[in-house]
């Protein structure tokens, strides 16, 4: 397919910073890897000196391999393309001793970071860690320093937030930790102080793609705008129609602040839409049209008209979940489809339970994305506990969780007594338990435990610098036995279940240890940044179940919308926080997914309780224009409609 018009444009523009107005559907990543093949064959850039910046590792490998595809078969050496938080890491740890901080620092996830935080509370304060650390994440995410926060604290919860922050803050440096936020925020402290810093990285990375712009926090945006410097070399591609993740602090604002921020930035439209029929892109845009625009713009196409979008009212979401099985099902076997070619998305993940069950029932293989991670099931934090202290020893989270995961004769009163004595002497509980004054304060026989365990980890440790990372994961697992700890401590099945998935995580590392020639030490410091395990999931042949959030950057022949009710699509919450406009955006991407049909469907009633009430189309649904046809469930099918499809499906078998 040839570039069009605006992606030539916008791939060969160098003079000045440019900001790439990319519809859904219009190329947006053609744009990206086209110009950093242009950067590198028609200006001569040296690979490393191009960065492109995206936020997920999915988006980051298809990149990846584009770019290679138009370079040759092979990604240039020293060529960044990688996450936000990846960037961050690779920063953070060549610059690690301007920070106080090891090279191999722990990152901590989200659950352990709400161990970590409620530590430090009042007894009475930690049944709401997670709102105390919800809102510590907001502040990092806007820059605002701890004691900002005690300033802006204008409610009660805040100032318990503000209260904890600067002594969660001081706690994880002690660990040498940093969460996933301190990944962003950390480096943007480094770069604004440190102008040494600052000159070394923008002489490093002298061109700058950065991917869904209208995603970005303030933190990303600051540091991007500290990376880019004076030289300004940077294209940021975005969609502000598509924004919709401000509740986890992204700022579409961003994008007008790029206008203010570069005078000499030059704006390009993508207009021209790929993917979906021309009904479909009407319903779209004449939604969207309801937002205050920070860019006009309007998706066009030339795929034809398609077919009509629909709306179906159900009786109930029972009723609604079997209507859009049987309706897939029918379809599928019409148009001798394959199974992936359809996506029925949802709102919340708490919808898709009758889906599964309907999908179930009529034997529909399905798969679900946007699910659990791996790396939030017990089994891979236990495992990644043991991996974070083989990188460093002084990650008393990780110490605990690895210690007591199996037991070996050491109870939470002994961890309780060395963690008093690390306190006194301000060490970290492996550094503490290694001197003499330790068994002053803990029982003879679980000190020599402890020290048992850290002779074993120091061994392994030394091993992991030099050994192959499968090889050495595999006797790790073994050495500890967490299969035969979970079948001793839990249900056969689950226990089951937990074996094989630390079977399958082994594999998984042994394989990205050989791709990327990494030991297990190399690795460790990385794994827990990838959200899930390359498991071929997008080539399987089944029906995809997705939240709208989830469906983000996919794309699918068929899509059913389903529960587009008020309360729901728009979201109770937003209504009453005059969130409208994101979830208007939120709808937008679920109509945009869909490449030939859409179907629409809501409820007339669901279930409060014991009782039920009465349900309201989404006011979206009107404000999608008169295009969109509306079928009642009671609406009998046209007769010559039936018989066509009757002669269509007759023609199938005869000709099959």
């Amino acid at each position: 397919m040839e570039l069009n018009a605006a992606q030539r444009a916008a791939i060969t523009h160098l003079d000045g910073p440019c900001l790439v107005l990319a519809g859904a559907g219009s190329g947006k990543t053609r744009v990206i890897t086209h110009k950093i093949a242009h950067l590198i064959q028609k200006v001569g850039l040296a690979p490393r000196h191009i960065a492109a910046i995206t936020f997920t590792n999915k988006a980051a490998r298809e990149m990846q391999e584009r770019v290679a595809a138009l370079l040759g078969g092979r990604l240039p050496g020293g060529l960044t393309v990688s996450t936000f938080h990846a960037l961050g890491v690779r920063l953070l740890r060549e610059e690690a001793p301007h920070l106080g901080l090891k090279p191999r620092f722990s990152i901590l996830d989200p659950a352990d970071a709400q161990n970590v935080l409620a530590e430090l509370l009042p007894a009475a304060e930690r049944g709401i860690v997670r709102q105390l650390h919800w809102r510590i994440s907001q502040w990092k995410n806007a820059a605002v320093e701890p004691e900002e926060a005690e300033q802006l604290a204008g409610d009660e919860l805040a100032a318990a937030a503000a209260a904890a922050y600067r002594d969660y803050e001081r706690t994880l440096r002690a660990y040498h930790a940093v969460d996933f936020d301190d990944l962003i925020l950390l480096p943007l402290r480094l770069l604004r102080r440190d102008a040494e810093v600052r000159e070394r990285w923008q002489n490093r990375l002298r061109y700058l793609l950065v991917d869904e712009y209208q995603d970005t926090n303030r933190t990303q945006y600051e540091l991007l705008k500290l990376l880019a410097g004076p030289r300004e070399a940077f294209t940021a591609v975005g969609d502000d129609d598509q924004a919709i993740y401000g509740w986890r602090g992204a700022d579409v604002e961003n994008l007008r602040l790029l206008a203010q921020d570069y005078p000499r930035l030059r704006v390009i439209k993508l207009e021209q839409n790929y993917r979906s029929s021309r009904r479909i892109l009407a319903a779209a845009n004449t939604l969207i049209a309801h937002n205050d625009k920070l860019f006009d713009k309007r998706l066009w196409s030339e795929h034809g008209e398609g077919d009509p979008v629909t709306v179906f009212a159900c009786r109930d979401p029972e009723h609604e979940a079997e209507w859009v099985a049987a309706r897939l099902d029918a379809h599928r076997f019409q148009h001798r489809g394959r199974w992936r070619d359809y996506a029925i998305l949802y709102r919340g993940n708490h919808q898709g339970r009758l889906f599964e069950q309907a999908l179930r029932q009529h034997k529909i293989p399905y798969t679900l994305t946007g699910g659990q991670s791996y790396f939030d099931r017990v089994e891979i934090r236990d495992v990644m506990a043991y991996l974070r202290l083989l990188l460093n020893e002084d990650d008393d989270p990780a110490f605990v969780r690895a210690v007591t995961t199996p037991r070996r004769g050491i109870g939470p009163a002994s961890i309780e007594a060395l963690s008093r004595y690390a306190g006194l002497r301000h060490l970290s509980l492996s550094a503490a338990l290694r001197e003499e004054g330790a068994a002053a304060h803990v029982p003879a026989a679980a000190l020599q435990a402890l020290r048992t365990f850290a002779g074993f980890l120091d061994r392994l440790r030394w091993r992991a610098e030099r050994e192959p990372a499968a090889r050495l994961l595999e006797e790790l697992l073994a050495a500890i036995d967490l299969e035969g700890w979970y079948l001793a401590h839990g249900q056969p099945r689950e226990a089951e279940a937990r074996a094989r998935s630390l079977r399958d995580f082994a594999a998984w590392v042994g394989r990205k240890g050989e791709e990327e020639g990494k030991t297990l030490l190399e690795l460790a410091q990385t794994l827990n940044l990838v959200a899930r395990l390359d498991e071929g999931e997008d080539d399987a042949d089944a029906v995809q179940l997705a939240t709208l959030h989830a469906a983000k950057g996919l794309e699918f022949k068929h899509v059913f919308l389903v529960g587009v009710e008020e309360g729901i699509l728009p979201h109770q919450a937003s209504l009453e926080e005059e969130r409208i406009e994101e979830e208007r955006r939120l709808m937008y991407v679920g109509i945009t997914r869909a490449q030939r049909s859409l179907t629409i469907t809501w409820c007339e009633r669901r279930r409060e309780g014991k009782e039920w009430r009465s349900v309201e189309p989404s006011r979206f649904i009107a404000e999608m224009g008169d295009g969109v046809q509306t079928r009642r469930r009671d609406e009998p099918v046209a007769k010559e409609d039936a018989q066509a499809r009757l002669a269509r499906l007759r023609a199938m078998l005869e000709g099959g």
